[in-house]
């Protein structure tokens, strides 16, 4: 029946005057402290900076290889196996074996249960590929071995350019994969990229390191520029500390030389390694050294035991802070190279708004229209509905704070239709019910009890399909996946709780008339 209890009255009526409050709040500058969410523009609505960025994936490949060859020396030791004349060329660790050693090395390297050389068996291939011409190994990174490797430093990067970008506090970034070996980066309201490139075009490996005596390069020693470039140093190559063991830093003003420098502290494994090598090394100069290049090189004057110590390098308040976020977020496992760049003027972006604010307020005029000249009264009760059912799902957003793209004001727009076309089905049955039934109530209820199967089969599977958009999708396509599926949850609850409210209550006060719809 079209009865509805005060309670159940009640509550409808808090959740919607509630979320419409929060959805008003969007276009009212209201002086509140317990609600100051708004839904936030995306770059193609509010303009920003769009950045493409390419991993370079070598130095990841070389270290990997680097790697491998100690871990292959160390196995085949402990087989007695000699092998030797290591190289590390073009992705590929080139080998010489004992002649009598050969077979038992293709073996040990190609056996599906290899631990040396790894077998995917979901991909029915090793890490390594072995070619061998005599006692002459060759093994180069298969397809599935350097994707694996392409995958792990992509999703590192990712987590570290996440870091490093929300450090700066822009608003509502969008970071995604592109492929294997690309970033792409959305900053919405941000027309000056210049810092945030600076600090992704950093790997930011950190490590400390003695300088030597000798003023020319030797086994064990290294030529480092200072950062400008002005002074070459020989650094000892034994890295004492990185940036692995760094727990914290922050910029800091020193009241004593009244310069800006750079405080670390450092976990309890690093703190022992520094103190270690700071009382050894009383005297000496040590080199902080960042992406190869000297930025401080103090002398040290006492032993440093506590774990934490300062970088200074003559740095202006801003670069200090910089350096601080750099160390903080980790330091990147390959170098980023930024291959495309675009920015977004706020002129575009507010033309994009009034274009689909045009067309909403053109739609929603034909949509009102229509419903009042076809249905009156209860065309009314539509649109009302309609106008509710907006600012519940613009008040559900903003709860969550979600970001508003071009994508997600179409899928605005076909809620909307999708709301009225709810109301037709109900009132059409409705009609038809009319015509068997002379109880006015019992035909109204029916109506929307019988065209409730057709009305959820439907939502349900557009429901399903911004599902699937969400998850399978990326960018845009999510940000209209979000926009329909909660249009989809808002239309059925003002459409079967507000507006049989509202006809209900229409209803039960004129029964009696003989044209009711």
């Amino acid at each position: 029946m079209l009865y509805f209890s005060k309670i159940r009255i009640i509550v409808i009526i808090i959740i919607s005057l509630t979320l419409s409050y929060f959805g008003l709040s969007n276009f009212t500058k209201l002086d509140d402290n317990y609600f100051s969410r708004n839904i936030n523009l995306g770059l193609d609505l509010q303009g920003g900076s769009y950045l493409l960025l390419e991993i370079d994936n070598r130095p990841v490949v070389t270290e990997i290889l680097q790697n491998k060859v100690l871990e292959l020396k160390k196995f085949f030791k402990d087989k007695n196996i000699n092998i030797g004349n290591f190289k590390v060329e073009n992705d590929n660790i080139k080998f010489t074996v004992d002649q009598k050693k050969i077979d038992e090395t293709i073996t040990l390297l190609d056996n599906d249960d290899s631990l040396i050389n790894p077998y995917y068996h979901d991909f029915k291939t090793h890490q390594f590929d072995i070619d061998n011409l005599e006692n002459k190994f060759i093994l180069n990174l298969s397809k599935h071995g350097l994707i694996v490797i392409k995958n792990s430093s992509l999703d590192q990067s990712i987590e570290i350019v996440r870091k490093r970008v929300d450090e700066i506090g822009t608003n509502e970034p969008n970071i995604l994969k592109r492929g294997n070996d690309r970033i792409l980066v959305e900053l919405p309201g941000l027309d000056n990229p210049d810092r945030i490139k600076a600090l992704l075009g950093k790997t930011a490996n950190l490590t400390f390191q003695f300088i030597t005596n000798n003023e020319e390069e030797s086994f064990g020693t290294e030529k480092l520029y200072n950062e400008d470039d002005d002074e070459e140093v020989v650094v000892s190559k034994r890295i004492i500390l990185s940036g692995e063991n760094l727990l914290d830093a922050k910029p800091h003003m020193d009241s004593l030389s009244n310069e800006t420098v750079v405080l670390f502290n450092l976990d309890r494994v690093g703190a022992k390694k520094f103190g270690k090598a700071t009382t050894s090394g009383t005297g000496k100069r040590m080199a902080i050294v960042l992406d190869g290049r000297i930025i401080s090189a103090p002398t040290i004057q006492e032993p440093i035991t506590t774990g934490t110590g300062q970088i200074t390098g003559g740095f202006t308040f801003q670069s200090a802070t910089d350096l601080a976020l750099l160390l903080r977020s980790g330091a990147l496992p390959a170098p980023l190279n930024i291959i495309e760049e675009r920015t977004v003027g706020p002129d575009l972006g507010q033309d994009s708004i009034n274009s689909g604010i045009f067309s909403l307020i053109i739609g929603f005029i034909l949509v009102i229209s229509f419903m009042v000249y076809k249905y009156k009264v209860f065309g009314v009760i539509a649109n009302l509905t309609l106008i509710t059912n907006l600012l519940i799902l613009i008040g559900i957003l903003t709860i969550f704070e979600a970001t508003l793209t071009l994508p997600g004001i179409a899928g605005i727009i076909l809620t909307v239709g999708m709301a009225v076309d709810a109301n037709v089905l109900i009132f059409e049955r409705i009609k038809e019910e009319i015509k068997n039934e002379k109880n006015k109530i019992i035909a109204f209820d029916s109506g929307y009890i019988k065209s409730r199967t057709s009305i959820l089969d439907a939502n349900i599977t557009t429901l399903i399909a911004a599902v699937i958009l969400f998850f399978m999708g990326s960018g845009p396509v999510k940000g209209f996946s979000v926009t329909l599926a909660t249009g989809i949850i808002t239309t059925l609850f003002t459409v079967y709780f507000i507006a049989r409210l509202l006809t209900s209550i229409y209803v039960t006060k004129n029964k009696d008339d003989e044209k009711l719809i």
